[in-house]
C-alpha cells in the first residue's frame, strides 16, 4: 500500500523505486481508484492511458464484457501522468495503469469536505469488483505476458 498521490504521487514513488532496488521484475502494475460512483457511459470503468497499452482490451477480453472504455477527459487531463501508476511506468517502463469510475460528471464531492463514505454507491462498488475479479485474476495468472505498451 502507499498514500501521497496528492502531494506528488509521493508513497508510489517511493514504493517504485523500492521494488526496483530490489531488482523486482514488473510485468504489469494495475492500481484501482476513485471507483464509488458509476458512470452512465456504455462500459464501466476507464483506464488512464487508454492507448499506452493493451491493457483495456485485455481486461474486455477475460471480463467478456466492455468492461473498460476510453474516457476523453482523462486524456484531456493527463490523468496517466497524474494517478500512481505514472512512478511505477517510469520506472519499470511497462504498463501500468489505473483504472477508475469517477469522470468529473458524476460526483460533486471530488476533493471537497462532503467527500464522505455515504456518499458512495456500495452495490456499484460490489458490482465493478465482481466484474474485475476474473481479469485480475487472469493478469496474475498468465503463465505469458499478454499485456504490453504500445506507445
Amino acid at each position: 500500500f502507499f498514500t501521497g498521490e496528492e502531494k506528488g504521487l509521493l508513497g508510489s514513488k517511493h514504493l517504485a523505486q523500492k521494488l526496483k532496488a530490489q531488482d523486482f521484475k514488473l510485468y504489469t502494475q494495475f492500481n484501482i481508484e476513485m471507483i464509488g460512483v458509476p458512470m452512465k457511459r456504455d462500459y464501466l470503468a476507464y483506464v488512464t492511458g487508454f492507448d499506452k497499452s493493451n491493457m483495456a482490451a485485455k481486461i474486455n477480453q477475460y471480463t467478456g464484457k466492455n468492461t473498460i472504455g476510453f474516457l476523453p477527459k482523462e486524456a484531456e487531463f493527463q490523468l496517466f501522468y497524474r494517478s500512481d501508476n505514472f512512478p511505477f511506468y517510469n520506472v519499470f517502463k511497462a504498463p501500468c495503469q489505473s483504472v477508475s469510475t469517477f469522470d468529473f460528471e458524476n460526483f460533486e464531492f471530488y476533493h471537497h469536505v462532503s467527500d464522505e463514505f455515504e456518499a458512495m454507491d456500495i452495490p456499484h462498488i460490489t458490482t465493478f469488483i465482481r466484474e474485475l475479479l476474473p481479469a485480475v485474476t487472469q493478469m496474475a495468472n498468465t503463465p505469458t505476458q499478454e499485456i504490453i505498451m504500445l506507445k
